[in-house]
């Protein structure tokens, strides 16, 4: 299933790993495990945040997904279903049938 993640990092933690060089990691780590199909990175009520669209395959994977971003990173995690465009007409498409 399609799934919209959006991660904001705690601010002092969020700094220490700059300054450390774990950023990059944790987010390279995340990209690879994900393989999503979008990654974007912003600011969020004035935090660092990333939204990601990845599929999910098995909720077994919420731990594998959550955890880094919580411990290393101090962040405020909402995964929720997403569609694109072409689920968005499937589904409408079975409301008439």
């Amino acid at each position: 299933m399609r799934m919209l993640l959006h991660a904001t990092m705690d601010t002092s933690m969020g700094n220490e790993a700059v300054r450390e060089g774990r950023v990059g990691d944790v987010v390279r780590r995340m990209t690879d495990r994900l393989r999503p199909e979008a990654v974007y990175f912003t600011s969020h009520a004035g935090r660092r945040s990333c939204y990601m669209v990845f599929d999910m395959q098995d909720s077994a994977q919420l731990p594998v997904i959550s955890e880094p971003l919580f411990q290393e990173l101090g962040a405020e995690i909402e995964i929720r279903p997403c569609m694109n465009i072409e689920d968005l007409q499937r589904g409408l498409g079975d409301l008439s049938g």
